[in-house]
């Protein structure tokens, strides 16, 4: 079996994770990818969505970004994200009221700003519902 890799997820305000992953898969700008121990280096920018990854004890787990940029080197992930969580944190309550506000504000956009303000809006909180809802790490 491969070793670990360090994953390192931070925003400006906080480290969310730093430990040891077997394999960390992330929704990268131009589509999912995945990194093992070893992995040639790149970087690129990160999409709304989950970054999911299996610990070093075989448990599967799930962070929430908003976008960003991401890493490889072939003993590290690191993720810099606007925001992040882990899924057992989101409030779903939190997060179903942003997701109506961003509906309403994108049925009564008014200019172009406030309709792509809106959109990423929603998908954000679509996402974050989506993530909450589900049960896991």
């Amino acid at each position: 079996m491969a070793g670990n890799i360090r994953l390192e997820i931070v925003t400006p305000s906080t480290d969310v994770v730093n430990e040891d992953a077997q394999i960390v898969m992330a929704p990268g700008s131009l589509g999912e990818f995945g990194v093992l121990t070893g992995h040639t280096p790149f970087m690129t920018s990160l999409k709304v969505g989950d970054i999911r990854y299996v610990d070093s004890n075989g448990t599967e787990r799930h962070v929430f970004v908003s976008g960003g940029f991401a890493e490889a080197l072939p003993d590290k992930v690191t993720v810099l994200a606007e925001s992040a969580e882990r899924r057992r944190n989101i409030d779903l309550e939190r997060a179903q009221t942003a997701l109506t506000r961003a509906e309403k504000r994108l049925a009564e956009g008014s200019n172009t700003l406030d309709v792509i303000r809106a959109k990423a809006a929603l998908a954000r909180a679509m996402m974050r519902v989506q993530m909450a809802s589900k049960k896991g790490a």
